[in-house]
């Protein structure tokens, strides 16, 4: 039996329900929640907003509970982005060997996004109301660099991830030190991060001008600033 051959209608459809997936529906990570050293009694906080938080956040104080929220926030924001990206690379892509890398890594980043969403409903924090906005422009990002060549999209990954592990680093270091298990799971992404980045110039990624460069650090920071309010 000839196998089906989609057309730019079905696929379009496709990210459409992938979009309407990431962004209207809970995440399902396929590994467990990694693991943080012993945390000190488990004491409810109340929510910011009027309800309260899981007995997971832990010893956190109000004040160091809603900065964990704030920094978790843009990391799940980071994760939205993350899949547009990925999946309007995998949409242009030329050769089918990086297509399957990019899907590949997309579903390890989707554990990512369940860590970050379940991380937030237990310190009674909510998403980024501008996540649509950051997958959309993430989806067009990735497809017009996917179109611009394999080497060039793969480039562009192994940039990113780099750019993601200085952040993620970056907010380890923000946490309240009583906030074990967001640390855990900031330590277990930014693993994966550098394992998709190595694996995307393993492939052929080509390095990117100085200013491309300089303008993802700049649209970065105007993600991470906004999402942390917003």
């Amino acid at each position: 039996m000839e196998p089906r051959r989609f057309t730019l209608i079905d696929r379009l459809i496709g990210e459409i329900d992938k979009a309407i997936k990431v962004l209207a529906s809970p995440s399902y990570a396929a590994r467990d929640l990694p693991a943080a050293a012993p945390d000190a009694p488990s004491v409810p906080a109340a929510d910011a907003a009027g309800g309260t938080a899981s007995p997971a956040a832990g010893s956190l104080s109000d004040s160091e509970r809603r900065e964990s929220g704030r920094l978790m926030r843009v990391n799940h924001a980071g994760e939205v982005s993350a899949q547009g990206l990925y999946q309007g690379q995998a949409l242009t892509a030329r050769n089918s060997s990086v297509a399957l890398s990019m899907r590949r890594s997309a579903a390890e980043e989707t554990d990512h996004l369940a860590w970050c969403q379940l991380r937030l409903e237990e310190l009674g924090a909510r998403p980024s109301v501008l996540n649509p906005l950051w997958y959309a422009g993430s989806f067009l990002i990735g497809a017009l660099a996917g179109a611009l060549g394999d080497r060039t999209s793969l480039g562009f990954i192994a940039e990113t991830e780099r750019q993601v592990e200085s952040h993620l680093s970056e907010h380890e270091g923000r946490l309240p030190v009583a906030d074990r298990r967001s640390r855990a799971i900031l330590e277990q992404m930014k693993k994966d991060e550098i394992e998709h980045g190595e694996r995307a110039t393993e492939l052929g990624g080509r390095p990117l001008p100085l200013p491309i460069r300089l303008g993802m650090r700049l649209t970065s920071r105007v993600m991470t600033r906004s999402s942390y309010w917003l």
